[in-house]
């Protein structure tokens, strides 16, 4: 017998915000839509039905810049929980944390991470800044404004670097020219981010060594996972580019196979456990998250990312990787929806 508990699943309508999302110059226009937003969207009924297998009620709503028409869809339907897979708001990455918040100032529980750890995760320097703090190793940066072009002894890392846009996800503006090897080559790579995206960016020293993704679930670590880039021609970087998460006929995507469980000798996998969750509680994660590892030559291991409401797609990293714990599918999205409701329990404890 279904459960008596209304089910709202929100996500952000697709739109196209950047003109190219690849971060190299495209000769096809089916390049500058956003790979990442369409592929999820048909994902949507899937999990709706999966959902109606333990709710009496779950419905469905695309989430657009309208805030008036969403607040009213939402308090009508009145749901006890939102499923929160708003990622942007007409492509605009800045806005996933508002809507969150809108969600928070209806006094409704909805799964994931708060308004404040997404704002935070999407600011790459506040990120590392925080890390910093908690004294958790991550790659020395530079924040370069918009159209600012440091001289070297301002910098103050070693070659080579890689550059990321510093208020985006899901690898946008990230491609084999992301990383560099000489200050010349730094500018002209600044000049086409600065002109394409107009944000600031991270200059980050490139840790040339083994990627790893650590997905926590509620508090517990789930099996690590690799990213192996064998068969990856030689002159190119072995990083995660946008193609390697979004274009399946990519060079880089048949290239950047993931393993899961990673092989790592169990002194050095309980090292890279622990910082995970380090890092996961310095950013004041909750739910779920996935924290990206490098590892130097000499198995130092630093955090490059952390993403709180990683992709959770059947085939997603994160889903492989509570695979391997015995979690299922199903079994993820029933655990965030019972992490909000256990939420939604305590606040009327409390309030009463």
């Amino acid at each position: 017998m279904n459960v008596d508990r209304k089910i709202l699943i929100c996500y952000n309508e697709p739109s196209n915000y950047y003109e190219n999302y690849l971060g190299k110059e495209i000769s096809s226009s089916d390049h500058a839509i956003d790979l990442s937003e369409r592929g999820f969207l048909n994902q949507i009924y899937n999990i709706k039905e999966i959902l109606r297998k333990k709710y009496l009620n779950v419905d469905t709503l695309a989430v657009n810049s309208n805030i008036e028409t969403l607040i009213n869809k939402i308090s009508l339907y009145s749901p006890d929980v939102i499923v929160n897979f708003v990622e942007s708001v007409e492509g605009n990455s800045n806005f996933e944390s508002y809507i969150a918040g809108i969600y928070e100032l209806l006094n409704i529980p909805y799964t994931g991470n708060t308004s404040t750890c997404l704002a935070t995760c999407l600011n790459k320097a506040y990120t590392k800044q925080i890390l910093k703090s908690y004294g958790i190793k991550t790659p020395a940066f530079y924040l370069a404004k918009v159209n600012e072009f440091p001289k070297q002894k301002e910098l103050k890392l070693n070659f080579p670097v890689i550059t990321k846009l510093a208020r985006e996800d899901a690898s946008i503006g990230i491609s084999e020219y992301s990383v560099i090897h000489n200050v010349d080559s730094l500018y002209e790579r600044l000049k086409y981010l600065y002109s394409l995206y107009n944000q600031e960016v991270i200059i980050e020293e490139y840790i040339d060594g083994r990627e790893l993704n650590v997905a926590i679930l509620g508090n517990r670590v789930l099996p690590i996972s690799e990213i192996c880039f064998d068969g990856l021609p030689e002159n190119l970087p072995k990083i995660i580019t946008y193609e390697a998460k979004w274009s399946p006929e990519s060079v880089y995507y048949k290239h950047t196979v993931p393993k899961c469980p990673a092989t790592i000798e169990e002194p050095l996998k309980k090292k890279i456990e622990k910082l995970a969750l380090k890092a996961y509680e310095a950013l004041e994660c909750r739910d779920y998250a996935r924290i990206d590892i490098r590892l130097s030559k000499n198995n130092v291991p630093y955090v490059i990312e952390v993403n709180p409401n990683p992709d959770i797609s059947p085939d997603a990293g994160f889903i492989r990787s509570a695979a391997a714990s015995g979690i299922n599918y199903e079994d993820v999205l029933f655990k965030l929806i019972d992490f909000a409701l256990q939420r939604q329990s305590y606040d009327t404890q409390v309030a009463i």
